[in-house]
């Protein structure tokens, strides 16, 4: 099975390790994640103004690229998946944002949606299975605790993004008992870490994350596991857990991880 891949601009640079034990697990794994070429930057943050086109026209060209393969677009990083969705969303059901892009792209057949946008962990649960990702672990994490940390981005809002339950989701814990290991449930995991307001309030973004943190370590988690660049980055700051990405925990389980550096 081939997927269309879309890494962002994060996984180029400060986020490596998050693309390079994705695309070593899939190997393993049995599907091939294929790099869109010329993709462009998603913007990082939807955009929420009505009117505003410009910014959405990357995340179209990269839909549009998808579906002329006839595949579906795998993101790994929880703001390019984000992004990614709510813009294919317009385009399939706002027929202002839809006429406007299409005009501005002058594509031979105008895009309406047409492509599925699925996050790497949907891949595992929906395409690959979890029971089937239990069969090739090698290396299992047993003893492991490791607390899922959702954020915001994977799962809200519900509706257009339909990830996991907003205020119970299980996708995270279900992928690490897979590997082995035991979740750590607890009471903030889908909390905001403060994302974007770590850069003018660092403050307030430090006791966002001190609450997520020390909540998971009073559970007797040894690590986070998190999906996404910037709620890494964040809940890092505090020093109290180590915070890692689901990619590296997979590639660890399935004995690629070494391969992958």
């Amino acid at each position: 099975m081939k997927y269309s891949y879309y890494p962002g601009c994060t996984l180029r640079n400060k986020a490596k390790d998050l693309d390079r034990y994705a695309r070593a697990s899939a190997e393993a794994l049995g599907f091939t994640l294929e790099e869109l070429p010329q993709w462009q930057c998603c913007g990082g943050v939807y955009p929420l103004g009505t009117d505003e086109i410009a910014s959405k026209l990357p995340s179209v060209r990269a839909l549009d690229a998808a579906k002329q393969k006839g595949q579906d677009l795998v993101a790994v990083c929880s703001a390019c998946y984000h992004v990614l969705k709510r813009v294919n969303d317009d385009m399939k059901n706002v027929p202002d944002v839809q006429t406007r892009a299409n005009n501005y792209m002058a594509l031979e057949t105008p895009y309406k949606g047409e492509t599925q946008v699925l996050h790497f962990l949907e891949v595992l649960r929906d395409r690959v299975g979890f029971d089937t990702l239990r069969e090739k672990v090698v290396n299992p994490l047993t003893g492991r605790k490791i607390g899922a940390y959702y954020g915001c981005l994977l799962l809200r809002p519900s509706k257009v993004m339909a990830f996991d339950d907003p205020e119970n989701p299980t996708i995270l814990e279900d992928f690490i008992r897979a590997l082995g290991a035991e979740p750590v449930i607890y009471a903030y995991r889908n909390e905001c870490c403060g994302g974007y307001i770590s850069i003018k309030d660092k403050e307030k973004a430090d006791a966002l994350c001190g609450k997520i943190v020390n909540d998971a370590a009073d559970h007797q988690a040894d690590c986070l596991v998190t999906a996404c660049p910037l709620c890494k980055y964040n809940l890092n700051r505090s020093n109290t857990l180590p915070v890692v990405y689901f990619t590296e925990l997979l590639a660890e389980a399935l004995g690629v991880k070494e391969d992958a550096k």
